[in-house]
């Protein structure tokens, strides 16, 4: 039997790797992807194989992930509950759908994962593989092994060699992308405790940050920011170049209680700098070149679209349905944008776009060479108004007929 098992390197997948091949009595394959990780990914192939692992496998995803996974999701606004910029959620699918192309390259029967049984991960790496190969079967260690938590891992790991970037004195659970880092368990596990300020790694304190403001600008061409400071870059390029100007004046930092699909509530500690610049400004350029009705109704579908994301189903169909029509809806959100960055703060400095919305000669408060008639907001205002006359004329009606008290007998 061979195994594909998704492979990070940290605590859990570690662990996974010896315990697939005792317990199954199989070959194991280990398979990283390169989706922004960084030096996280050094030496990774080394320990993969002196863990268990027949072969490792690290495949550099980077664009392809910024290309056809962040950027549509940009596109579409989303943000989980009003605060989640679903840096977790949106890196699951591709590292799943890569799973399954490197099962069907060694002729693998089964792929495993490390998500735990409370989690959201375990849905997603399963719901993509089902929409992609219903035939393999998933392996999910977490539901099937004895150990109760990280501390028998860290033992586990102990006592069999495995080295692990995690001690018993600071068990934070992390998992960084191109998209952001997130932060989890452990003392943050209590949502009264403030995060240590040495935790963060893509940016600085917001006290800390430089005292002067920065400006940067960004080109949007059909809802895709294409360069930065007049730069053309590719969609995995800008995120880089953002998540370095954005970390430097503290921006992106998020901490939340959020509701996972399966049930229960958790808190996490998320940096976006990059994602959150892009998403404020393309939100910009979409207040002068988008419809008044087709914003409304796009934002009205944020909430569905996101909780798709969020719960693994990016690959069904109606995530695809929304998609096609939150792409047709970004055919003219082409524009720049100029911030000001300072101290966490994303500031709007300007924008324009060559097909603007906005006309200023109607929007004035001068003279405006008749683009606009006055008096005609009085026929739109009664006619608007018929039906609240309406009703407060009922009202009134009804509150006359009432009946008066019943006399005693």
């Amino acid at each position: 039997m061979k195994i594909v098992v998704a492979y990070s390197g940290g605590l859990d997948t570690s662990i996974i790797l010896k315990w697939l091949k005792e317990t199954y009595s199989a070959e194991i394959i280990a398979f990283c992807a390169d989706i922004g990780q960084e030096e996280e990914l050094a030496g990774l192939d080394k320990k993969a194989l002196s863990t268990g692992a027949s072969k490792c496998y690290i495949d550099d995803l980077t664009e392809e992930f910024a290309t056809d996974f962040i950027f549509p999701m940009l596109r579409a606004g989303a943000l989980y509950e009003g605060q989640y910029f679903l840096g977790t959620s949106i890196a699951r699918p591709l590292i799943a759908k890569r799973l399954v192309d490197i099962a069907r390259i060694e002729g693998a029967q089964a792929i495993a994962h490390g998500a735990t049984g409370k989690g959201n991960d375990q849905v997603r790496f399963e719901l993509t593989a089902a929409a992609l190969a219903p035939d393999l079967k998933c392996i999910a260690p977490w539901r099937e092994w004895k150990f109760q938590g990280r501390s028998d891992l860290i033992a586990y790991a102990k006592k069999n060699g495995i080295p692990v970037p995690v001690t018993a004195k600071k068990p934070y659970s992390t998992d960084r992308n191109l998209l952001h880092i997130s932060f989890e368990s452990g003392i943050l596990e209590d949502p009264w405790v403030e995060p240590p300020r040495d935790m963060f790694k893509l940016s600085v304190s917001p006290e800390l940050a430089p005292n002067k403001a920065e400006y940067v600008e960004l080109d949007y061409v059909k809802g895709d920011c294409v360069a930065v400071n007049g730069k053309a870059l590719k969609p995995a390029d800008v995120l880089r170049t953002l998540n370095k100007l954005g970390g430097k004046h503290g921006i992106g930092r998020v901490d939340l209680v959020e509701n996972r699909f399966v049930g229960m509530k958790s808190r996490g500690v998320y940096e976006t700098p990059g994602g959150t610049i892009l998403s404020h400004a393309h939100r910009q350029v979409e207040t002068l070149t988008l419809d008044r009705e087709v914003m409304h109704l796009r934002d009205s579908l944020i909430p569905k679209y996101s909780t798709l994301v969020y719960n693994g189903f990016w690959f069904a169909p109606e995530r695809e349905f929304l998609q096609a029509a939150v792409d047709q809806s970004q055919e003219n959100v082409t524009g720049t944008v100029r911030l000001k960055l300072y101290k966490g703060n994303i500031i709007t400095a300007g924008r324009k776009s060559p097909v603007s919305l906005y006309n200023p000669h109607i929007a004035t408060m001068e003279a405006d060479a008749g683009a606009y008639n006055q008096a005609d907001a009085t026929g739109f205002i009664r006619l608007n108004g018929l039906r609240l006359r309406t009703r407060a004329a009922v009202l009134a009606a009804t509150k006359g007929k009432k009946k008066a008290p019943a006399k005693k007998k």
